[in-house]
């Protein structure tokens, strides 16, 4: 009886762990406190910063790549400014909000206004689509 108490304990915590990982695949289910994806270095969110400001990129559960080639598990960097994240699988304007890293870069000195502002990391593939949320990171400061 023991046994059968602990097997059905395991196959019930494998299924559970099993559907939050796959919960997290769907765009906006995992919070931004999630530990996959991009991640701002630096700035941290809420600093206090001045112009210029280095912004320092990585990710944790991907592989930066330049842009180009669909190589799965990679992709590269897009820094969003004042804006939101893409969703899933549109592909990432280029502009003055929208700054593309397709060379695989992962730090810029950007240039900002005194006031707040928000900067979102978003992680796309080698043809600028973006992942979505879960693949996004948004910070808020202010500058100086």
């Amino acid at each position: 009886m023991k046994y059968w108490f602990t097997l059905l304990a395991l196959t019930s915590t494998l299924f559970i762990s099993s559907m939050a990982q796959a919960a997290c695949q769907h765009e906006g289910v995992c919070s931004q406190s999630y530990t996959l994806g991009p991640q701002f270095i630096s700035p941290k969110d809420g600093d206090t910063v001045s112009s210029p400001l280095l912004v320092k990129m990585g990710i944790k559960g991907m592989r930066v790549h330049k842009a180009g080639e669909i190589i799965e598990g990679t992709g590269h960097h897009h820094l969003i400014i004042d804006g939101a994240y893409i969703p899933e699988n549109e592909v990432v304007p280029a502009d003055d909000k929208h700054i593309h890293f397709g060379k695989g870069q992962t730090e810029t000195t950007i240039k900002l206004k005194p006031g707040k502002h928000t900067l979102t990391l978003q992680f796309a593939d080698g043809h600028h689509q973006s992942y979505g949320q879960v693949m996004s990171r948004t910070i808020h400061i202010t500058v100086k």
